[in-house]
């Protein structure tokens, strides 16, 4: 392949163009600029392509809801059309890997855009259609995933594709295989998540896995560990719980027992489990042992300029990119509309959760967390979504307990709706009762250092 790192061992070592520097710099600015700089708008932080987002969702308003339900009932046709008729524009290719999927992703389309019908229509089950269930699925996240994600498929390359991770990967690479077992390059997987969006931080460590640069053990670790919820995500959630004058230490609290779980967990099966193999058509791409006398930065130049030489021509780049968003409304979407409402109504009309959650009430009460029964739900709803867990609280009068959920929910990572079904949808081998063990290790581990937090910092 073109960017093997048998092409980046010849290149690192020689001297550096203006040409080479200015193909890794410009795109990787730009990058930069759209995904990681955090800037305040009114009364929120958001990024550059955050802010593209929310001016197309402005744009677009209330129209969102309808293309969301077209785009889904669109998916079901052309896999349908792909499974029943077997044409020829997808027997092979990119259309034939989108459209013919196996048994079950058929079904999860037919459920998605079945729900999204009956919601936007308003018939069928109340379950479905509710406001708090299909309505949140079709009415609230579909138009922020088509937005975010139409800009993120777009954009991820001047991030990923021009040397910007090498160069990051390669200076960092030390502390993060020491405290993490991980590949430097993966500090860009959580700088993106924290600074826009845990769904961003997830497509690019699938990005990076199906590309060679992580292996299946690191891929899964990195999806399930750092691709948090973003800042902004974060402000919302204590505004609704009402904690906002606690926002540093909540957040200080989140960072502190979200870097405690992202070292302890990957040592845990069943992330310790996973095979170092590669994705098998690409195989190993990654380089990043220091073998010269160069330092450490030039070495790093050296890496990220090799690969942005490397990189795809404009054209290739547009396809890639056509296809990345065609994935996300087609293939990814409707698993999140069917994963996410089949979640909710287990939510909010089922008894499942309370009783999942009983045992959870003698530990919260040994812990001292006022209001236990009430707060038990919460500590595990956030696996079928994560604002439930504030709904939940929001009624709760206890401060600190307030506080403890808003960080546990923060920490928890796996929720179905989102990057569960992201996840699944993905080529990392990660499998939905896998999913279900990382939930709950990062509860068990993650919710005593929240206590103890919130006692200290709250009281």
């Amino acid at each position: 392949m073109a960017n093997s790192f048998d092409t980046q061992l010849a290149s690192r070592a020689a001297p550096l163009s203006r040409a080479g520097l200015l193909k890794f710099l410009i795109p990787s600015l730009l990058g930069i600029g759209l995904f990681l700089v955090p800037f305040s708008t009114g009364d929120t932080i958001n990024i550059g392509m955050g802010l593209m987002a929310d001016g197309l969702k402005a744009l677009l308003g209330d129209a969102l809801p309808t293309i969301a339900t077209v785009v889904l009932c669109l998916s079901v046709a052309l896999t349908l059309t792909v499974k029943l008729t077997r044409p020829a524009w997808a027997r092979e290719g990119a259309l034939h890997e989108l459209f013919d999927v196996a048994p079950l992703w058929v079904i999860m389309r037919v459920l998605g855009a079945a729900f999204a019908l009956m919601t936007y229509f308003q018939v069928g089950p109340e379950a479905v259609t509710a406001s708090f269930t299909g309505g949140v699925m079709l009415n609230d996240l579909a138009p922020v995933l088509l937005t975010f994600f139409f800009f993120a498929a777009i954009l991820l390359p001047f991030l990923v594709d021009f040397g910007f991770m090498e160069f990051i990967g390669s200076l960092v690479r030390t502390p993060f295989r020491k405290i993490f077992g991980l590949p430097g390059r993966s500090a860009i997987d959580a700088t993106a998540s924290w600074m826009g969006s845990g769904t961003v931080g997830v497509l690019i460590t699938t990005q990076q896995y199906e590309q060679g640069y992580y292996n299946a053990r690191e891929a899964s670790a990195i999806a399930t560990n750092f691709s948090i919820v973003s800042i902004a995500f974060a402000l919302l959630v204590t505004s609704f719980i009402g904690i906002n004058h606690l926002f540093v230490p909540f957040y200080l609290t989140v960072v502190v027992a979200g870097l405690v779980a992202a070292v302890i967990v990957p040592r845990l099966p069943p992330l310790s489990r996973k095979s170092n193999a590669y994705h098998e058509p690409v195989g190993c791409q990654i380089q990043e042992e220091n073998t010269g006398d160069q330092s450490l930065l030039r070495y790093s130049l050296g890496m990220a300029v090799a690969r942005a030489e490397t990189a795809p021509g404009p054209l290739k780049l547009a396809r890639i990119a056509l296809f990345n968003v065609a994935d996300i409304f087609l293939g990814l979407l409707p698993l999140v509309i069917a994963i996410g409402t089949v979640a909710l109504v287990l939510a909010e009309f089922t008894p499942l959760f309370t009783w999942l959650s009983a045992p959870m009430v003698p530990v919260l009460e040994w812990m001292r967390i006022p209001e236990a029964e009430a707060a038990a739900p919460a500590t595990l709803v956030g696996f079928a979504d994560m604002f439930l867990p504030a709904v939940l609280a929001s009624d709760i009068e206890s401060e600190l307990t307030r506080f403890v959920i808003a960080c546990l929910s923060l920490t928890q990572l796996i929720y179905m709706s989102e990057i569960g079904a992201l996840l699944l949808k993905s080529k990392i081998p990660l499998k939905l009762w896998e999913l279900v063990v990382i939930f709950l290790l990062r509860t068990a581990i993650t919710l005593p250092i929240i206590v103890f937090m919130g006692h200290w910092l709250v009281g």
